[in-house]
């Protein structure tokens, strides 16, 4: 028997980004296991990833191959050759391109996160024909344009530095299920004496392992953000020093800051307004006695109508206190931005003949159903699906079914799985998993470079995104040298070598390691140098009041709350928002049968005194609806969901349900303030017993 180890990554959507061990035998993949070397994984995966291989062996894997022979949604297909599938995609989209080719759109997210079976020959292609562009926006746009604002780049606070934090507020994140690695650094840092503050709508895993947990209502982040500038200015708990030297516009967020008084903040926020002042005055003063103070604020504030505003807000504060003169100081979204990506090189947007029109995801239902116009140019007729399940991931679900249901709209998916939007397809194609094919990773939880070497063969006749659409290309008689490129060839021009970064950048030597850190310095901003055009943390922004948006943080009120839609709420009391599970990543895994188990079924978590109105007992069936659909949980009666809040933990692949839905039938399309992203936890529903 032949045994090999296998250095590999982690794909999925999620900060941490592991570096994997794979054990193979005789080629087979016997053991994923996390890498112990690597300082953030430290030989630690998350339950799911644990199971690697039961997903790449899984009975129910998409092998060879697939044509529609039922109607759409029916899942009803047959086998053919993929000579046969490449030619009929090829002919159906040169046929289509010949009147219009931004009648064609891709779709895709994160389903891997690498480089090269993401957007690189993928994207190569699409440039090509003059395809419709795809704005990707459906997880973290809001936020990530708020703090660009703000702070400059996606740049923050170091994961490995959180062990040394003194106080870490854990703000809009239930990183035990989605976070892990941080997670372990933040316990460390308790075990060091450091104190936990969870600010969260629901009392999650996380909440209830931190010393304080402050249920704010969803959506009123920035008002609290607010206050605590308010408390931290009245009582001057500041740093001028890294005020006057690092800053732009405090004097204006001075005075935006004078009308969120704790009381205002209070009744904002649905908290007391002693939370409003402890919380200020804990992180202002544990600044003030030189003490690092730490936020990790994630994707739950953003996914509202104000949620660019509100990670604006939460991204002021560290400024304020100096927070980023430590390197165990400051706040971390997403450490993104460190990465000198060559995307030019990657996905050659000079192959574009024209400067085609740009769909955004999180409106897919709204946009598959409209007819041409000169507004909206060409209506959508053909959709190639990779990298994502947007019949179960999108908003407003039920016009998403109905788009993908149009018999005159050709539909290709790539995948593993026979998911719910594979259902939908025309034509399906076998995709490899992270262990069949080469890729190179960025993260956005660290700072670390990753490899993906194959550890395995495919599957069957399953091929790389790369694959397919090289096979795309050249069917389509695409002749530019870039679609010859191997994955290797791919890979190696993946990070920048003129960026002071990723200089060091070699992708034989990161294949042989594994693993590579970026070039950063430890406390990225603590003699300031943010990468906005000032130089500095900008309180005020010019460039969006050249955008037509306030220049100063300010509180966006939700779409639907009880606060700011009254009449809507007469009918739709309940505010709900639907957080993942632990045990599923957006709609992957759902089909693992041991991860499935543990979850059972889908829940809804609702407060005793919401059930009780309702007649609903503990373990009864409950229907969850508003105007734009509805869906059945099993209740869960429990104070972790405070009062007037619901939480159905997500996103069940919708076939597996026992009313073939799930939480997305009653999301909506609405956008942000800005980033043009969803609105998944701006929702309002009813709830009756079933």
């Amino acid at each position: 028997m032949t045994t090999t180890i296998v250095r590999a990554a982690c794909p999925h959507d999620c900060p941490d980004t592991c570096a994997l061990l794979v054990t193979v035998e005789d080629g087979v993949a016997r053991e994923v296991k996390g890498d112990p070397e690597h300082p953030t994984t430290k030989g630690v995966l998350c339950t799911k990833v644990a199971r690697y291989t039961e997903r790449t062996y899984h009975r129910d894997r998409l092998q060879f191959p697939l044509r529609r022979v039922g109607k759409k949604g029916e899942g009803k297909f047959e086998r053919i050759s993929w000579d046969e599938a490449i030619s009929t995609i090829a002919a159906r989209l040169t046929a289509i391109a010949a009147v219009d080719p931004q009648a064609i759109l891709p779709y895709s997210y994160a389903g891997t996160m690498g480089l090269v079976q993401g957007e690189s020959m993928a994207a190569r292609f699409f440039h090509k024909l003059g395809a419709s562009l795809l704005d990707r926006t459906i997880c973290a746009t809001a936020g990530a344009t708020g703090y660009r604002y703000t702070i400059g780049a996606s740049i923050g606070t170091d994961i490995e530095q959180f062990d040394n934090s003194k106080l870490i507020l854990i703000w809009g994140g239930n990183p035990i299920a989605s976070n892990l690695h941080f997670w372990m650094r933040a316990q460390e840092a308790k075990r060091r004496g450091a104190r936990l503050i969870a600010i969260d709508p629901y009392r999650s895993l996380t909440a209830e392992k931190c010393h304080q947990h402050i249920a704010v209502l969803p959506g009123t982040d920035a008002a609290l953000a607010l206050g605590m500038m308010h408390v931290l200015i009245a009582e001057d708990l500041l740093d001028h020093d890294y005020i006057a030297a690092h800053t732009l516009g405090f004097a204006q967020l001075k005075a935006r800051a004078a009308e969120w008084t704790p009381e205002r903040t209070a009744a904002t926020c649905g908290i007391s307004v002693e939370e409003v002042l402890g919380l200020a005055r804990e992180y202002g003063q544990t600044a003030r006695r030189g003490e690092a103070v730490a936020i990790r604020v994630n994707y739950g504030v953003q996914r509202v109508h104000g949620g660019g505003n509100a990670v604006r807000a939460i991204a002021c504060l560290p400024a304020l206190v100096g927070a980023w003169r430590h390197a165990a100081g400051g706040i971390q979204l997403s450490a993104s931005g460190g990465f000198a990506k060559n995307e030019a090189a990657l996905q050659r947007a000079d192959l574009l003949p024209n400067s085609p029109r740009t769909i955004n995801m999180s409106t897919i239902g709204d946009d598959l159903l409209r007819p041409a116009s000169p507004d909206f140019g060409p209506q959508i007729q053909a959709l190639i699906v990779y990298n994502a399940n947007p019949v179960a991931v999108a908003p407003e679900s039920p016009k998403v079914a109905q788009g993908f249901a149009r018999e005159d709209l050709f539909t290709v998916v790539l995948e593993h799985f026979q998911t719910d939007t594979a259902d939908y397809a025309d034509i399906v194609l076998p995709a490899t998993t992270q262990l069949e094919h080469v890729d190179v990773h960025s993260a956005y939880g660290h700072n670390y470079m990753l490899a993906n070497n194959a550890a395995i063969a495919p599957l069957g006749e399953a091929k790389p995104n790369t694959e397919v659409f090289r096979l795309l290309a050249a069917a389509m008689g695409f002749d530019d040298p870039c679609f010859r490129e191997t994955d290797d060839q791919i890979a190696a021009q993946a990070f920048r070598k003129d960026h002071e970064r990723t200089i060091h950048f070699d992708w034989d030597a990161l294949k042989r390691k594994g693993w590579q850190k970026l070039a950063m310095p430890a406390a990225p901003f603590a003699e300031g140098n943010f990468p906005t055009p000032s130089g500095k943390c900008e309180f005020y922004s010019a460039r969006m009041l050249e955008a037509g948006l306030d220049p100063l943080p300010t509180h966006v009120p939700n779409y639907e709350s009880v606060a700011s839609n009254p009449a809507l709420a007469a009918k739709y009391p309940l505010a709900m928002i639907s957080p993942p599970q632990r045990n599923f990543l957006n709609s992957t895994f759902v089909n693992v049968e041991s991860l499935r188990a543990t979850e059972g079924e889908p829940h809804l978590d609702i407060h005793p005194h919401d059930a009780a109105a309702r007649g609903v007992a503990d373990g009864e069936m409950v229907r969850i609806f508003n105007d734009r659909g509805a869906f059945v949980a099993r209740a869960r009666v429990t104070d972790k969901a405070r009062p007037g809040l619901v939480v159905g933990l997500s996103v069940w692949w919708k076939k597996l349900a026992s009313d073939g839905k799930n939480a997305n039938e009653v999301t909506s399309q609405r956008l942000t303030d800005m980033g043009r992203a969803p609105t998944f936890y701006d929702t309002l529903v009813q709830v009756e017993k079933v």
